[in-house]
């Protein structure tokens, strides 16, 4: 019996992995626009960093270049980070998020399929971008230590659903705002994470937000082992607490996205018009 309810599960799981590939199909046209609107965005802040010489900000080639592969390393993380809450979008724009709900399957097996797939996603999209990066920039990688950032990246991807999780709750309760406050969460984080200055330029209490941000420990880390090659027994503790904080924060999101569910489906919030 247990057999039979894992193999449903599991079928279940692939199958939300399979959907979310073939919306990906559909609008590929989009998915190309999308992509070139992040390689844009990322090459923005790289070409920053390289105007800096030209400002008398900064001395030195050595400098630069490690300028310019810190904000580099902080937008190109940043392109992949919120994939997972706009597949909820998706669901309400397709239609078929009633549908979902009324499958007998659990709700954790549907948003974790749904989060493998745009993580899967997101990180093909990432090392494209990345890439693209290195041939431009000809960035100099020759200390980095993968392994390490390999290993920081992995523990981050569990705090990273949670949070993709928690702010894909916001789309499901209004399609419209809802997605508009999906991005002022992406803005809120965006300011205390150190995604491109170090959280430590930050006032007391966004300082304190900042280090209970899980982003601002996968930054930091990732950053520290590509352009500092820190070693893998050094990477322990920002995976430590990346594990930590992300045994918190899906169960928590997993809760709340149910409790979510249970308001939608009440005040009948699951119609297209939201």
């Amino acid at each position: 019996m247990i057999g039979n309810t894992l193999r449903w599960e599991l079928n279940a799981f692939t199958g939300f992995i399979e959907r979310q590939k073939n919306l990906y199909r559909r609008y590929w046209a989009w998915e190309a626009v999308w992509l070139l609107y992040n390689l844009v965005s990322v090459l923005s802040i790289g070409y920053l960093a390289s105007g800096l010489s030209t400002l008398g900000l900064e001395s030195g080639q050595t400098n630069l270049q490690q300028a310019q592969l810190y904000l580099l390393v902080g937008a190109l993380l940043w392109t992949y980070f919120f994939e997972i809450a706009f597949a909820i979008t998706w669901e309400r724009w397709e239609g078929t998020i009633e549908y979902t709900f009324m499958a007998p399957i659990r709700r954790i097996t549907h948003l974790l399929g749904m989060c493998a797939a745009s993580l899967i996603y997101g990180i093909a999209r990432a090392a494209l971008i990345g890439l693209a990066l290195v041939f431009l920039f000809k960035l100099d990688l020759s200390h980095a230590n993968y392994w390490a950032a390999l290993a920081i990246f992995a523990a981050a991807t569990l705090p990273l659903l949670g949070l993709g999780i928690f702010t894909s709750i916001l789309p499901l309760l209004s399609p419209e705002k809802g997605e508009q406050m999906a991005f002022a969460v992406q803005g809120v984080l965006l300011l205390i994470s150190g995604v491109y200055y170090p959280i430590t330029v930050l006032p007391g209490p966004l300082h304190l937000a900042g280090i209970l941000s899980p982003l601002t420990y996968t930054l930091d880390g990732v950053r520290q082992s590509l352009l500092h090659g820190l070693s893998l027994t050094g990477a322990l503790p920002d995976v430590a607490i990346l594990l930590v904080m992300g045994v918190i924060l899906v169960p928590a999101s997993v809760w709340c996205f149910g409790r979510a569910e249970v308001r939608a489906k009440r005040l009948g919030l699951l119609k297209r018009s939201g």
